[in-house]
């Protein structure tokens, strides 16, 4: 499989911006994108079509314009995403296991979204902490503004916007649930998901044990554990195959694409 660049990092490591005010978790309209795209065709063809033919049915042009960017921002800029996850959509892969590809990809690509779970949900659940309420994101929203990880200075009522779209967004993902009291949802991460995920990070990662410490595992609440029994199940599974002997860990999938492997995916 074509590796990355070793220097190659996340895009979340940009500043976080307040874009979740303006788009949450978009699932219905992320699936109509992909169903309408043309493999064929270049993204901003692609783009001028959807505007054209309005394939979101919405009546605001500047609102279809939010989307569009936020789209662009999570699922186009890797030609090796787009085509996969137009394979999946296409291929009716489970819908459970889609929307955790969707958040995989969306928080990979904002930092905000990015931290929020991996700094602030995260270490709650380790505390034992579930309730999860508007001030717990105000506060280290806050603290990111002061320490300048944001695009700009940010008021107390765009800061309590931003918590608020986080929580809409986290609980559309299925990270969080409850409709007005929030939760950490129970945790489920479809195996055909997780084997994505890990073809994904393997291009960027090619070795397998620094893969398995990848600090994206936190999106998922996974340690090192819980990676590793993941990675047995879907080698006993024949969707990969994963092998450990001493100090050398071997990693191969049954296809040489993101793209490929996701048909792989969709054909099972």
């Amino acid at each position: 499989m074509p590796a990355m660049p070793s220097n190659s990092t996340p895009r979340s490591s940009a500043p976080c911006t307040s874009r979740i005010i303006k788009a949450g978790a978009l699932i219905g309209d992320t699936k109509t994108l992909l169903s309408h795209w043309d493999l064929g065709a270049s993204v901003d063809e692609n783009l001028s079509r959807v505007r054209r033919e309005n394939v979101f049915g919405k009546a605001s042009r500047s609102r279809v314009e939010d989307i569009l960017g936020i789209f662009r921002q999570r699922y186009l800029s890797e030609q090796s995403v787009t085509k996969a996850l137009v394979t999946l959509v296409r291929g009716r892969f489970p819908t459970a296991a889609l929307d955790r590809l969707f958040y995989f990809h969306s928080a990979r690509n904002d930092r905000l979204l990015h931290d929020a779970v991996t700094e602030i949900l995260v270490p709650m659940q380790d505390r034992g902490l579930v309730d999860i309420t508007v001030p717990d994101f105000e506060r280290p929203l806050a603290k990111w503004v002061d320490e300048g990880k944001t695009t700009g200075h940010w008021s107390e009522p765009t800061i309590t916007r931003i918590a608020q779209g986080l929580l809409s967004a986290l609980r559309d993902f299925g990270v969080l649930q409850g409709a007005v009291n929030k939760k950490i949802a129970p945790f489920y991460f479809p195996i055909e998901a997780f084997a994505y995920v890990v073809c994904y990070l393997k291009q960027h990662q090619p070795s397998g044990a620094k893969l398995i410490e990848s600090p994206d595992w936190k999106l998922f609440f996974l340690r090192r554990e819980g990676v590793e029994r993941f990675l047995f199940e879907a080698h006993q599974r024949d969707l990969l195959e994963y092998h450990v002997a001493g100090s050398v860990t071997r990693l191969t999938f049954p296809a040489e694409t993101l793209e490929e492997y996701a048909n792989v995916l969709a054909q099972r």
